[in-house]
């Protein structure tokens, strides 16, 4: 809240409540201000929620760059290693620039809107959101991203989509360390190499080894248990004429192999640690595009897209925050954050005159708090 007044200090109350609207329920933007009002925060923060209004801060949002940069800039502050992906969602609107056709996971060649995200290993926590034209390609956005990231010298983690012989030069331009996973197919892997390192993840054995290749290294991992599952599956398809014993000679050096690009010359564990902590990422991705996909058809300008993209990623910062929460208590395996939300929301505050009271309180919600360390009933209004 503190960095939003310091960054938007004219409209921080109406990002704030959208945020935390969307945060609890992913509704239209004619619904917040209803939503906003049965909220007890709204009896001490004055947010002007009508749709026209919240139109305008959309539009005031998106033209600020500036000052979504400056807030990003203060939540990437202390951050060393940074995770970067891209992804997209579709759009039919006609008058967004940023909708244009490109490619996708899903291989349609429909109008889209991309947008990149860096999420921080360190502080478990998303740190800068921004949309794309659609056409805009992995690299390129990356590049395009990489002179406004005030994080020198800190890692970044990268996807496979991203593997090309430039990008550790243009890493290297910018002051940045990298994990860099590569493709089975990428030449410069040596699958010969002896793999004598081993150690456990997730009930899983790994083996590995390491090779210089000019300024950086490759490392090469074994997961032992999916070298057995995709030797299999080979097997099986070669029963079925699918494919050869000829392809088998050829890609059996392969099975249960990742090979990671980095120029951080490191113990192996360490860098497989550090990438397979990219399904942080996945995660932030998939509650973001529930997010976006609920007002997508009600963008019709760029400035508002922009603006709607950062109201996005503030509900998704609070999303982490909570999450985070249930990870320190230890129960996130069993609790989400809608569950906790949902059930601290069964109790209300009552006026009746002057006077102020809870509602009953059900055993669950009172254990949430309790376990979570928030005091949220206040002993002087209960019954």
């Amino acid at each position: 809240m503190e960095s939003l007044k310091k960054t938007f200090y004219e409209r921080w109350k109406e990002i704030l409540a959208c945020a935390i609207v969307k945060t609890l329920q992913p509704l239209p933007l004619r619904l917040i201000k209803s939503r906003w009002e049965k909220l007890h925060l709204s009896q001490r923060i004055d947010a002007s929620l009508s749709p026209n209004t919240l139109s305008e801060v959309l539009r005031e949002i998106g033209r600020d760059y500036a000052s979504q940069k400056e807030f990003f800039d203060e939540l990437m502050k202390g951050s060393k290693t940074l995770i970067f992906d891209l992804s997209s969602i579709f759009s039919y609107s006609e008058n967004l620039q940023y909708a244009e056709k490109g490619h996708n996971a899903e291989h349609l060649y429909l109008k889209q809107i991309n947008f990149m995200l860096f999420f921080s290993m360190d502080k478990e926590l998303p740190v800068l959101l921004k949309p794309l034209p659609g056409s805009v390609r992995d690299i390129k956005a990356l590049e395009n991203v990489l002179d406004e990231v005030d994080s020198k010298d800190s890692v970044i983690v990268l996807d496979r989509g991203f593997a090309s012989y430039a990008l550790p030069e243009l890493l290297k331009e910018h002051h940045f360390n990298f994990i860099l996973p590569l493709r089975r197919n990428f030449t410069r892997i040596n699958y010969s190499m002896n793999l004598e390192n081993t150690f456990v993840y997730r009930h899983r054995g790994i083996k590995w080894c390491r090779e210089r290749m000019e300024d950086n290294f490759i490392y090469l991992f074994e997961d032992v248990k999916l070298r057995a599952e995709e030797e299999t599956t080979f097997i099986e398809m070669m029963e079925s004429r699918v494919r050869s014993k000829e392809d088998y000679r050829k890609e059996m050096q392969k099975f249960g192999r990742i090979a990671l690009l980095s120029n951080l010359e490191r113990d192996g564990e360490t860098i497989y640690l550090m990438w397979k902590e990219r399904e942080n990422i996945e995660v932030a991705f998939d509650a973001l595009k529930n997010e976006l996909e609920n007002d997508k058809t009600y963008l019709n300008d760029d400035d508002a897209l922009r603006g709607y993209f950062f109201i996005s990623f503030l509900s998704l910062y609070l999303y982490y925050k909570i999450l985070n929460r249930l990870k320190t208590a230890g129960i996130n395996n069993n609790t989400s954050v809608n569950e906790v939300l949902l059930e601290l929301s069964k109790v209300y505050e009552v006026h009746i005159g002057e006077k102020r009271k809870l509602t009953e309180i059900p055993e669950k919600a009172e254990t949430l708090a309790k376990t979570l360390k928030i005091d949220i009933f206040p002993k002087k209004l209960r019954r």
